[in-house]
């Protein structure tokens, strides 16, 4: 089975505000993607990719001082540069914006299926993706800064509408990662969902407790409740991961 690639972090320059909202918005519907960095300026898109790391930049052609072609030749000389989607209303400059190896041209407005495609070439230009383990931290924003968080650091996951939120030791974190996406990219890792709205880290379960066939578990002290759909999938992986010689098991 193909892993399934980490979502995307993805850097939106356009210097009109309401574009700039719009795309963000829908890029930040997209199940593949992550993170959106939006900001209005060129020169501040350049800074940020000095100091942040990207999956992806989709970028408007004219925008004041530093356009969007100048800014794909500063990309072009980079080591590893970032695939890069152009968004504009002008289609006069196709041909120079493949000549500088973008992976797509989308023309506004822009629409869902065509942005989804988009995104498509994006996740196909990035590579395949790295082995199953590799990938074992999560990036959070802190007060503008960027943070990894250990996967196995994470006790439990809790759905809040397309977000979720990362449970530590040290508190909690959010993600712009729907709960669904993380169940299957974090199922071998020994993750299971309990709830519609909860996962939890089976290495971390501390205690499962019955009352009046009511289920809960224990997880780093809080006290969590598992819904009769899951409780006997929950026990029994549980029991599994119990027994001799299956400690290396998720």
């Amino acid at each position: 089975m193909t892993p399934t690639p980490p979502p995307l972090r993805v850097l939106v320059v356009d210097d009109e505000r309401p574009a700039l909202d719009e795309l963000t918005y829908l890029l930040g519907r997209d199940a593949r993607v992550g993170t959106v960095l939006p900001t209005d300026s060129g020169a501040e898109a350049l800074r940020m990719l000095q100091e942040e790391q990207v999956d992806a930049v989709f970028m408007d052609i004219r925008m004041p001082g530093l356009s969007g072609l100048d800014l794909a030749r500063v990309l072009s000389r980079f080591k590893e540069p970032p695939p890069v989607v152009f968004v504009t209303a002008h289609d006069e400059h196709a041909v120079s914006a493949f000549d500088l190896n973008a992976v797509d041209y989308v023309l506004k407005p822009v629409r869902d299926d065509r942005l989804a495609e988009a995104v498509r070439r994006v996740v196909e230009a990035r590579g395949p993706s790295a082995p199953s383990g590799a990938e074992d931290t999560i990036a959070v924003e802190l007060g503008g800064r960027t943070r990894f968080v250990p996967r196995t650091a994470v006790r439990y996951v809790e759905a809040q509408g397309d977000y979720a939120r990362l449970h530590t030791s040290d508190g909690s974190h959010l993600v712009r990662v729907p709960l669904s996406s993380l169940e299957e990219q974090w199922r071998d890792a020994g993750f299971v969902r309990i709830h519609r709205s909860l996962l939890v880290a089976l290495a971390h379960v501390e205690e499962v407790r019955m009352d009046a066939g009511r289920c809960t578990v224990v997880v780093g002290g809080d006290e969590l409740a598992v819904s009769r759909r899951h409780t006997r999938e929950l026990r029994d992986l549980l029991v599994r991961r119990a027994r001799p010689g299956s400690a290396s098991r998720p």
